[in-house]
């Protein structure tokens, strides 16, 4: 891969960091503030219905698991980028093979050339070896 395709990637795996933090910052400012009204005892936010607790408490949950989703995306992110200065951007992790311009372009931040990481949604891939992977550890494989 050369230079300027790095580069390329770089740029677009700092973008999308930067978006997902502006929207984490956006969804806990709109959770934190409804928990601030509720628990300064703002009457005029407080539902009346159960009903409405109930939705409250669903958007409150969903905006959680939007935010969780999205650390977890930022962590992909910026292992993508700690790979780039080690010099081991695009390759795949499992295989060792280079992974395709075409998948980097739609995830930038994937580990896996698309023929690893269906095995692995298969479970194809011994579980000890999986979690040597996720972990950072070479595999026996590997180390032959």
């Amino acid at each position: 891969m050369s230079a300027s395709d790095i580069e390329h990637f770089k740029k677009m795996l700092l973008e999308k960091r930067r978006d997902i933090l502006s929207d984490v910052s956006e969804m806990e400012g709109e959770a934190l503030k409804k928990s601030r009204m509720d628990a300064a005892g703002d009457l005029s936010s407080m539902p009346i219905h159960m009903a409405d607790i109930g939705t409250d408490n669903y958007e409150q949950e969903f905006a959680l698991e939007l935010m969780n989703g999205e650390r977890k995306l930022l962590q992909e992110i910026d292992a993508a980028l700690e790979r780039i200065e080690q010099g081991t951007y695009g390759i795949c992790e499992g295989k060792g093979a280079p992974i395709a311009k075409a998948r980097l372009e739609a995830r930038p931040w994937a580990r896996y050339c698309v023929e690893y990481a269906r095995m692995l949604e298969q479970g194809l891939v011994p579980e000890q070896e999986q979690s040597m992977l996720e972990s950072g550890e070479e595999t026996e494989s590997e180390e032959s």
